[in-house]
């Protein structure tokens, strides 16, 4: 029987902190290494701890959590970060993911939907709340045609910024295939082909780059 995962909750807010503790305790059964109430104090634990998990609110007091994830993840690069926050801004999204975050959703969402993106990230995808995906499409849309033909101009083929989008908004290799009729195996071709012409070298990094083109949650052409 393989060890739980070893979780760290960074949130200034007792209650709801307890909600996160009682939620990855008893649902999922992982185990709680740290809690932290500011972005430095969390840094500090998981350079003690080295987490599997860290999920992190990102208004906090002493230093952001934007800026506490890139520094975690420059110590501890194999942590999963999950961002839990009320933010919806444009600029909060794509600034958490540059920052190296695996996932994103927010404090509305249902027990049920916390526990799919927290799941989602540790199974090493990416993770978007619905409301987040639609926020993206609205922030990015003007100017939207530059943005893809700077995409396009990296050497991308019509298919690959199809399975780009998709990457980016957490599907599976299989559910790509299928969405797109093609095989997995060819899925995995464009993957690599994307990766290497991009210089990128994860779903996140993937995500990241999605977002700034604003390819998320759109229908391509």
């Amino acid at each position: 029987m393989s060890d739980p995962l070893r979780v760290v909750l960074v949130e200034d807010h007792p209650i709801f902190r307890e909600g996160l503790r009682a939620l990855v305790v008893s649902s999922l059964g992982y185990e709680v290494v740290g809690e932290a109430e500011d972005g430095q104090r969390a840094i500090e634990i998981c350079r003690e701890c080295g987490p599997d998990l860290v999920l992190m609110d990102l208004s906090l007091p002493r230093m952001n959590g934007i800026e506490a994830a890139d520094r975690i993840k420059e110590h501890c690069p194999r942590t999963i970060i999950l961002a839990v926050t009320v933010h919806l801004d444009d600029e909060y999204i794509a600034a958490a993911f540059q920052a190296g975050i695996d996932g994103y959703v927010l404090k509305d969402a249902n027990r049920s939907e916390i526990i799919e993106a927290i799941q989602t990230v540790v199974a090493g995808r990416p993770y978007l709340s619905p409301e987040v995906s639609e926020k993206v499409i609205r922030g990015f849309v003007k100017g939207s045609t530059e943005k893809e033909q700077g995409a396009a101009g990296s050497g991308l083929t019509p298919r690959e910024l199809e399975v780009l989008k998709l990457v980016a908004e957490g599907r599976t290799n299989r559910a790509i295939a299928d969405l797109l009729f093609i095989s997995v195996k060819t899925v995995e071709k464009h993957r690599a082909s994307l990766m290497a012409k991009l210089n990128l070298h994860s779903p996140q990094a993937l995500t990241a780059y999605a977002l700034d083109k604003g390819l998320i949650g759109r229908r391509l052409s």
